[in-house]
């Protein structure tokens, strides 16, 4: 791959996601392989400097000028991507899965559906032998011990996907709580990011969560598997993510899939997510192509390690699209 873009004393800076982190990293040293095209010397300007603070605080971190990008879980609307100046763009998808941290009860094992879910985070199930538990899972030995309610406490886009789902499901959730990267809990026990809640779920005993596919694999933590529109158990896997993203259409408006809970197929996994790139236009064509370059070379040669990390890479006919809309709206990159 040969590049012609001007050289820069800083780094692309970016924060945001804690989902797309462990795949933004990878792209980041692949990037700066690129650039360096095996040879010994490298350059500031070639490295990603990308930092996990949630998808509210990484947009937030936009008013800062040094900032190159956001990663968000939680597409803006076209209304504010005008406001602020900003243009969004899909870079990876992937599933938010629940997990219980149940002894005995192994991945894929237990079957939750979305009602039952809310009514554990609205304090109404507080034991896993509730009998509206037990009526999804008739052969599974469960313990009469309290559910322990884990969830995000800083702003996320996981939690605008959980909480989109229940909303869904649950007309009580809906009213009382909603869906938002940030919402008031009415129980349970919070912590930020997603490797903090990881960490937590997998330490505390009869606990649910809800966490990035990837994490919950790389950890090894216990899942549910999750009924869809269908009625159908799904169980948390690329093949369910991908049949639960194909109902979804590309919005060249907003760069954006739109909502992406609810899919109506009857092999869909009921929780998807997508995560976006947001650029300010008024960072300088120079620093805004490199962040193009960054994920151009992510959809043309980081599909490998997007799939190995949990993820689902953006698909060629959807990069595709990704692309001539920067052109419409950014200025084209270098080949």
């Amino acid at each position: 791959m040969a590049f012609s873009l001007a050289a820069h004393a800083d780094p692309i800076l970016g924060a945001g996601s804690t989902f797309a982190a462990p795949v933004i990293h990878h792209w980041s040293r692949q990037y700066e392989a690129a650039r360096t095209e095996g040879g010994d010397y490298t350059s500031p300007d070639w490295r990603v400097d990308y930092e996990p603070v949630g998808s509210l605080a990484g947009i937030m971190r936009l008013a800062q000028p040094e900032v190159d990008f956001a990663a968000t879980d939680a597409p803006l609307s076209a209304e504010e991507l005008h406001k602020r100046g900003l243009t969004q763009f899909p870079i990876v998808m992937g599933g938010i899965v629940l997990v219980a941290n149940i002894e005995g009860i192994g991945g894929g094992e237990l079957r939750l559906s979305g009602p039952v879910i809310a009514d554990i985070y609205l304090g109404k199930v507080t034991k896993w032998s509730d009998p509206a538990i037990k009526a999804l899972n008739p052969e599974v030995a469960l313990p009469d011990a309290a559910i322990e309610v884990l969830h995000r406490e800083d702003g996320s886009g996981s939690t605008l996907a959980f909480t989109s789902f229940l909303a869904k499901a649950s007309p009580e959730w809906a009213q009382k709580i909603g869906a938002a990267t940030l919402v008031e809990w009415p129980r349970g026990k919070g912590e930020k990011g997603t490797g903090g809640l990881a960490n937590l779920a997998a330490a505390t005993e009869n606990s649910i969560a809800y966490l990035e596919y990837g994490q919950v694999v790389r950890l090894g933590l216990p899942y549910a598997a999750l009924q869809n529109h269908a009625g159908a158990f799904v169980q948390p896997a690329a093949e369910s993510f991908q049949a639960g993203l194909e109902a979804f259409a590309w919005d060249s408006a907003t760069g954006s899939l739109g909502v992406t809970t609810g899919p109506t197929g009857e092999k869909a996994y009921p929780m998807t997510v997508v995560t976006y790139a947001v650029v300010p236009k008024d960072r300088g064509m120079g620093r805004i192509h490199r962040v193009l370059d960054l994920f151009r070379l992510a959809f043309r040669h980081g599909g490998d390690e997007a799939s190995a990390l949990g993820y689902v890479p953006v698909p060629p006919a959807l990069a595709e699209k990704v692309e001539a809309y920067w052109t419409a709206n950014l200025g084209s990159v270098n080949n």
